[in-house]
């Protein structure tokens, strides 16, 4: 028998999923990834999946974690203060993928791993204040901006290595790689060219070589244009419809 389970409703209709589904839907992603890494000559374990889970329940969650999966992407810090406690047996790293606002810092500092979306000094201040009393530190990487669209977040390219610089002083923060998001369009030499930007900025910031910075990770592409990503250079893409289904 097919069992269903739906997701939280956050003002929206129920979504309904197959949970049989989802093992067939992450290894149809990970042959999509093999095979992106084949054209592009690389190695398919120097990409990571991400699953996003927003919008989708802890019981969703639950499933992925019976696949081997532990770290889980969100957009909003509400949900996953919301999914966080059903789930507090499963030993589950919380990815904090969305646009922050400088007044939930301390929401970040008590529930997330990880922060893939740090794009300004007064965020970074705000989360060094957070996480020192709790003696932590929090992986992050830096958003930057390599889409025109006025909708997507991000440092510009041209203040990235000043940035990095002066985010350094933070022990808190433990800096290992950018992330962006690139332009939905059609055009995949526009998608591309936003993948290609990234790369390049992390070359020419670790030309810089800035003391206490790592950036071997590049966290770009989702289910739409991952295939493009991997080819110019993405370590981890965050996939959320390709798994879970639509929204």
């Amino acid at each position: 028998m097919i069992r269903l389970f739906k997701s939280v409703l956050y003002g929206r209709l129920p979504i309904v999923i197959d949970r049989e589904s989802l093992a067939s839907r992450v290894e149809k992603v990970q042959q999509q990834i093999a095979q992106a890494c084949a054209r592009a000559g690389r190695d398919p374990t120097e990409v990571t999946l991400l699953p996003v889970s927003k919008t989708f329940d802890a019981e969703a969650i639950r499933e992925m974690t019976a696949l081997g999966f532990r770290r889980f992407g969100e957009n909003r810090l509400q949900e996953i203060a919301q999914k966080a406690p059903e789930l507090s047996d499963c030993d589950i790293q919380w990815v904090v993928i969305g646009h922050v606002q400088t007044n939930k810092a301390k929401e970040v500092a008590k529930y997330a791993a990880e922060l893939q979306s740090l794009d300004r000094m007064a965020l970074a201040e705000a989360l060094d204040k957070r996480l020192a009393p709790l003696n932590r530190t929090l992986k992050v990487l830096i958003q930057v901006k390599t889409s025109p669209e006025d909708t997507k977040s991000g440092l510009d390219p041209s203040d990235l290595i000043p940035f990095l610089k002066e985010i350094s002083k933070f022990p808190t923060l433990r800096v290992e790689g950018l992330m962006t998001m690139a332009i939905l369009s059609d055009d995949e030499n526009a998608v591309r060219q936003c993948f290609k930007q990234l790369r390049e900025c992390r070359d020419q910031a670790l030309a810089a070589g800035i003391e206490g910075i790592s950036l071997n990770r590049l966290s770009m592409g989702m289910s739409g244009d991952m295939a493009l990503a991997i080819e110019e250079g993405s370590t981890e893409v965050r996939v959320g419809t390709a798994i879970f289904g639509k929204r």
